[in-house]
């Protein structure tokens, strides 16, 4: 299984035709599960404000394989990994993508992205990309 990234359930739920967006479609029309974690359901749901689009991208990505990290762990994790790459002169334009880069390092799973800032924490960390 794979971890998709916010970006790519916002690409997959506007309807969008990217290599990566393509593939989580095709894994969901096939009822197989992706991991997700608490920090994408929010950045996607909070996109939505049309009540009943919210409410059907609630359901799919609730059906999803939730991984589950201790919140304080988690936020040291990222804090730390933050912290690091500013160290070496990288600056991560979203926190929460290292929240989710910390998921994805401490489960030892690939994370599929549509966002420049994986691949710098990539780069530098053994956080696994998915390529097509």
């Amino acid at each position: 299984m794979i971890l998709f990234d916010t970006t790519v359930w916002i690409d997959h739920f506007k309807g969008r035709s990217d290599p990566r967006s393509v593939h989580l479609s095709q894994i969901l029309a096939m009822e197989e599960k992706v991991y997700c974690t608490p920090t994408i359901i929010q950045e996607v749901l909070q996109g939505f404000s049309e009540p009943n689009l919210f409410h059907v991208a609630e359901l799919v990505l609730k059906k999803q394989h939730i991984l589950e990290y201790h919140p304080v762990e988690a936020a040291v994790s990222a804090a730390k990994l933050y912290a690091n790459l500013r160290k070496i002169g990288i600056t991560i334009r979203k926190s929460n993508d290292c929240l989710i880069a910390a998921f994805a390092l401490h489960f030892d799973i690939e994370l599929c992205h549509n966002d420049r800032n994986f691949d710098q924490i990539a780069a530098h960390t053994d956080l696994k990309i998915w390529k097509e």
